[in-house]
């Protein structure tokens, strides 16, 4: 029952809706957006009113369900009773088959209508941009990585040197880094698009153009390592034969003694006191060979 005190339209709507007196109007403009094999389900909210969240719920029905499973209709997972109107139904649509989506909305105890996508959609139909590429010289080879790119695509590199030939090379989308060795020293330039199943492809990236200095010969560094320690040996040893045989007078031109500063000098007399027990008694003794000899 709906109550008679202090009635308004939110409070009339209200109680319209759990008492189920009109349906809530079903939502509008169902389409898929759909880029790089990302594919969102999108539409308008139902115009009309409702005193809590519109909540949506989502279903989709592929060739297997219209023909194995008589028609069945199946539930979009993370698309169940949503107040977000839209839903990523990319897992969903897991095959290059046409798809059938349909969303609902619910407010309260009042569920609106299916409204259907006007056409199946098929994945193959996506919109696929230029991928995003960065080219890296590494010694005589060409290292071409690449950022996201869409699932179940190819990307086809086109490598050429300035006035030759090009030369596509092929990656599977998963393999996300190309490398083309062998290269001479020149400038080469990159570019590269997505394709799916060899029809649909994307516009090319931009060009990318960078130079190739080559390959280090194998020679090269274990020749400067047996280099570097032949010429430190000599030094040393050079510096130890002239400590060695240094003429002391030329010696002391190069390694003089400096005197000390004045500072560090002591200007002082240190002198230790003796005690007169310490001092020594002598005798003076006289030894002639001429003095007459005493009788004992």
């Amino acid at each position: 029952m709906c109550s008679d005190e202090s009635p308004d339209w939110l409070s009339i709507t209200k109680c319209l809706l759990s008492a189920g007196v009109f349906a809530l109007p079903a939502p509008s403009r169902v389409f898929v957006e759909s880029v790089d094999m990302r594919h969102v389900l999108r539409w308008l909210p139902p115009q009309g009113p409702c005193g809590t969240a519109v909540l949506y719920s989502v279903q989709f029905q592929g060739e297997f369900e219209l023909l194995v499973q008589n028609g069945n209709w199946v539930n979009a997972a993370e698309c169940q009773l949503t107040s977000d109107p839209r839903c990523d139904v990319t897992i969903e649509l897991g095959s290059d088959s046409d798809y059938s989506l349909r969303v609902r909305a619910k407010c309260g105890a009042a569920t609106s209508a299916w409204t259907e996508l006007s056409a199946p959609f098929n994945r193959r139909d996506t919109v696929l941009t230029a991928p995003e590429m960065a080219v890296m010289a590494v010694g005589d080879s060409l290292q071409v990585s690449f950022g996201k790119l869409p699932l179940n695509a190819d990307v086809f590199v086109t490598v050429w040197r300035r006035g030759q030939e090009a030369v596509v090379h092929w990656m599977p989308a998963e393999q996300r880094v190309l490398s083309v060795p062998g290269l001479q020293v020149a400038q080469y330039c990159v570019r590269a698009q997505t394709v799916l199943q060899d029809q649909h492809r994307s516009a090319s990236s931009n060009e990318q153009c960078i130079s190739i200095a080559g390959a280090d010969a194998p020679w090269r560094t274990p020749t400067a390592v047996l280099l570097s320690v032949v010429f430190t040996a000599g030094f040393l040893f050079a510096v130890f034969w002239c400590v060695a045989h240094c003429h002391p007078d030329r010696c002391k031109t190069f390694f003089r003694k400096e005197p000390l500063p004045h500072s560090l000098k002591p200007d002082w007399v240190i002198q230790i006191p003796i005690s007169p027990e310490d001092v020594e008694l002598c005798e003076r003794i006289q030894v002639c060979s001429d003095c007459p000899s005493e009788d004992l």
